[in-house]
């Protein structure tokens, strides 16, 4: 299997899992621990984020369809996603919510994309069933023992040092990116309809 495609889906583990910590008491910190919750709250919060995300993301992907450096658009947005648990944490009020939902949407529709576009790239044309699944896996497993252990973190020691832990854990998500380089990024070629990896057809 590539290189390329274990540290994306470590990376992805990781951040995931991270955040799957915090999907069980998402919606009561909102309601009980926000000045300004509601469960009208969540939903707004909600919204806010899938719609930014979903309109931005689409431009975006055209635009990065055309540039080469999809890795540095990676890292810019999954650096601002792991920023955000800290944000969470320093809420006082849901207004500062809404916002730290914006800016999550913009790294979500930075990273969602560039990761997409870079698994697809490095995917073995033998294997792509299992490269896809085994992340898919990797993914499940990994929030939903989370989803527990963030219940009980959450009930013992509060939202706020949860969100420090979900920030650290997705921080190292961040960290196994970079030792992606440019050495092992593949050029790609379109041909009849599919991207082939440069060295199925330049074989040594």
């Amino acid at each position: 299997m590539n290189k390329v495609i274990w540290l994306l889906i470590i990376s992805d583990i990781l951040i995931l899992s991270a955040f799957g910590l915090t999907t069980p008491i998402f919606a009561i910190f909102l309601n009980e621990g926000i000045t300004g919750g509601s469960i009208v709250a969540v939903g707004i919060a909600s919204a806010i984020f899938f719609i930014i995300k979903s309109v931005v993301q689409l431009p975006l992907s055209l635009y990065l369809d055309k540039k080469r450096d999809k890795l540095g658009f990676l890292l810019v947005g999954t650096f601002i996603i792991v920023l955000i648990p800290l944000f969470y944490a320093f809420s006082q009020n849901i207004q500062f919510i809404f916002i730290a939902q914006a800016v999550y949407a913009l790294g979500a529709a930075m990273a969602y994309p560039s990761w997409i576009s870079l698994f697809i790239m490095h995917l073995d044309r033998k294997h792509r069933g299992f490269e896809w699944s085994l992340w898919s896996t990797g993914v499940g497993i990994g929030t939903a023992v989370t989803a527990y252990i963030g219940a009980v973190v959450a009930q013992n020691i509060g939202f706020k040092n949860l969100f420090f832990i979900v920030s650290g854990i997705s921080f190292a998500g961040l960290v196994v990116l970079f030792f992606i380089s440019k050495k092992y990024l593949r050029d790609v070629e379109k041909i009849e309809g599919f991207v082939i990896p440069w060295y199925h057809n330049h074989k040594k």
